[in-house]
């Protein structure tokens, strides 16, 4: 089915659902915006911007210059389409649940001592593939696949970029008990160490390697010498 045209006049939608059609037909995936674009796309709508922000509670995904250090403050970044909010059945599927308060954040936060708990960057942190950009970490909901395969939503600290990146898929506790199970039982014994330490263990071989690695480039070029000789 067609999409309905954003500047409709028989459209009869609000500006969030307009909003989202504009960002598909006029600025596209990918592509920046502004706050002057959306007000003269939308001139008699008062916070017509705050309107198409609430799309994030539908998973659209919008970076502005505190995620992306390429944008100015006046600037966003429409990265990906969420829940089709012109579709009345989709949208009343999606509602947003009941916010999670400050209090349950920081505690989920400290839980999982402010890192994602996806790719284990810290908040602020820039990526080691993008430095143009930083993380910042908000709480989210997960479905969740328990052993008992009963399913839960479940809390969990992500950075924007891997929730903007997330395909949607389950979180599969019984999927990882099954290939922990299938290790060898050397292997078990160490994984369970470092469960319990709630961090990864290394070898000396990895030490060692992580040290070379913090060195300055001269300072490698005279180690791998002095071993070399």
């Amino acid at each position: 089915m067609p999409l309905p045209a954003w500047d409709d006049p028989e459209l009869k939608s609000g500006t969030m659902v307009r909003g989202a059609l504009w960002l598909i037909q006029v600025v596209g995936e990918g592509n920046t915006f502004t706050k002057e674009q959306i007000r003269k796309a939308f001139p008699r709508v008062s916070q017509a911007d705050r309107r198409i922000r609430d799309l994030r509670d539908y998973g659209w995904v919008m970076l502005t210059n505190t995620e992306d250090a390429t944008l100015t403050a006046e600037d966003q970044r429409f990265i990906k389409v969420g829940v089709p909010v012109w579709d009345p059945v989709a949208r009343r599927a999606a509602t947003p649940q009941k916010a999670i308060s400050n209090k349950e954040k920081q505690a989920v936060m400290a839980r999982d001592h402010y890192m994602c708990t996806i790719c284990g960057i810290s908040g602020g942190d820039s990526y080691y593939d993008d430095s143009n950009q930083t993380a910042v970490l908000s709480v989210t909901r997960r479905k969740t696949v328990l052993p008992d395969t009963s399913e839960e939503t479940l809390l969990v600290t992500e950075c924007k970029r891997c929730r903007s990146g997330a395909d949607g898929a389950l979180a599969r506790a019984d999927e990882a008990i099954a290939e922990i199970k299938s290790l060898a039982p050397g292997d078990q014994r160490r994984l369970l160490r470092w469960i319990e330490r709630d961090r990864r263990g290394s070898t000396q071989l990895e030490r060692a390697w992580n040290s070379y690695r913090r060195l300055p480039a001269d300072a490698r070029d005279e180690v791998r010498s002095a071993l070399e000789g």
